[in-house]
């Protein structure tokens, strides 16, 4: 009975790892996404509009409202098709957001441009999908590993987003960053090929292995301790990520003076912070529990606005960005731990899109006031922000540590 036992956990974690192997691939190619138009969208905004710059981060705004879309969108069809086939599918949506993106810039169309990115947008909701498909797909013990090795796949993206733009950007001149995007096609085409082999269970198999518990209402999960605090500190991370990451380039440009490369290079070091500490994330959860890690992510993004505070220089930006990127890696990985331990595996699917429409809601509005807050107010009012936002979560977390003191993730 015990061989039985281990050998069928030892299958599991094996299953569990074939597929982590093939989300992390797919995540690496897919997430060039997000360097790439997180690069240039901004800038290219702004070249594109003729008097009100205030709104020259309104198609990052769109890719922002696009995910939001997108978390609703890959749920439908998850539960439809089946996640494998949604994934597919995903890769499909943003080949499409890429070629309308790269029309727009061609008949210099500011509204277009933000439509193609809240396409492109749509499909990063597939792709954020990924670590909650392999954290379910993954043993207990093995979850927080699962998901720090999916987001590990975004230093691949973290290197490739930003050189595609630098070298293909101005394939198609004088018409800038076209190439950035016409180059997104066969690379977004590419990940179905690592989605085809995936074997996820799917909802009603997880259902049927947990019958004898039954799944509690949305309105009583959500109103848990656990949740709530995983909740606030993981979009606080991101949305402060985003906040700081959509203004780093205007500024640097626009304001200081800096060239696209540079801040193209910045945008690099940023990602690859936020997904290289990723490989040892999972164990740092799992030693010294999620709330721990959190609170260091959301000290490091203290750091990060005392950094940028201090000086206009490209070090100040750039030493912004990478401890920006660092801050972002332990506050989600570990948020999204939290969360992931706050409900039943037949309860995932209505818990994660909740969590994902209100998270990427609030990313959405965050890179629009990044830009309206650059205009009106500055770089630093950017940086003054991140103060009073992490302050809340470290309390919500003191909170939730001294309620449950030997929960370790």
């Amino acid at each position: 009975m015990v061989a039985a036992a281990v050998d069928d956990m030892g299958s599991a974690l094996g299953e569990a790892r074939r597929n982590v192997f093939l989300l992390t691939a797919a995540q690496a190619i897919l997430g060039v996404v997000g360097p790439i138009c997180f690069a240039v969208g901004g800038v290219a905004g702004y070249q594109l509009l003729a008097d009100d710059k205030s709104l020259a981060t309104a198609p990052l705004t769109a890719y922002n409202v696009g995910m939001a879309l997108g978390v609703i969108l890959v749920a439908t069809l998850s539960r439809l098709i089946g996640r494998r086939l949604a994934f597919m599918v995903g890769t499909g949506i943003a080949a499409v957001g890429a070629a309308i993106a790269a029309v727009a810039l061609f008949r210099e169309s500011f509204w277009l441009f933000a439509f193609g990115l809240s396409v492109l947008g749509s499909s990063n909701g597939f792709t954020q999908k990924l670590r909650f498909a392999a954290a379910d797909a993954s043993p207990s013990f093995y979850k927080p590993k699962a998901i720090s090795w999916i987001l590990g796949g975004g230093i691949v993206s973290a290197v490739l987003g930003p050189q595609i733009v630098i070298f293909a950007g101005d394939f198609f001149a004088p018409v800038a960053f076209v190439g950035a995007f016409i180059a997104l096609l066969p690379i977004c085409l590419l990940a179905a090929f690592f989605f085809a082999p995936l074997r996820l269970p799917e909802q009603g198999a997880v259902a049927s292995e947990h019958h004898g518990q039954a799944a509690r209402s949305l309105g009583e999960i959500v109103r848990s301790q656990r949740f709530i605090t995983g909740m606030v500190c993981g979009i606080s991370s991101y949305a402060l990520m985003t906040f700081m990451m959509t203004g780093a380039p205007v500024a640097m440009v626009v304001g200081c003076g800096f060239s696209t490369e540079l801040a193209t290079l910045g945008i690099q070091w940023h990602v690859l912070a936020m997904f290289a500490p990723s490989f040892f994330t999972g164990w740092l959860i799992t030693r010294f529990g999620a709330e721990r890690i959190v609170a260091c992510g959301l000290l490091l993004l203290m750091a990060c606005a005392a950094v940028a505070h201090m000086g206009l220089e490209l070090w100040n930006f750039w030493g912004a960005l990478v401890l920006l990127g660092l801050g972002w890696n332990f506050g989600f990985i570990g948020s999204t731990a939290i969360v992931a331990g706050s409900y039943r595996p037949q309860e995932a699917d209505k818990v994660q899109a909740f969590h994902d429409i209100i998270l990427f809601t609030t990313v959405a509005l965050s890179s629009f006031a990044s830009g309206k807050v650059l205009s009106v107010y500055g770089w630093d009012m950017l940086n003054a922000v991140v103060w009073p936002v992490t302050a809340v979560c470290l309390i919500l977390l003191f909170l939730l540590m001294r309620a449950r003191p030997n929960v370790a993730a």
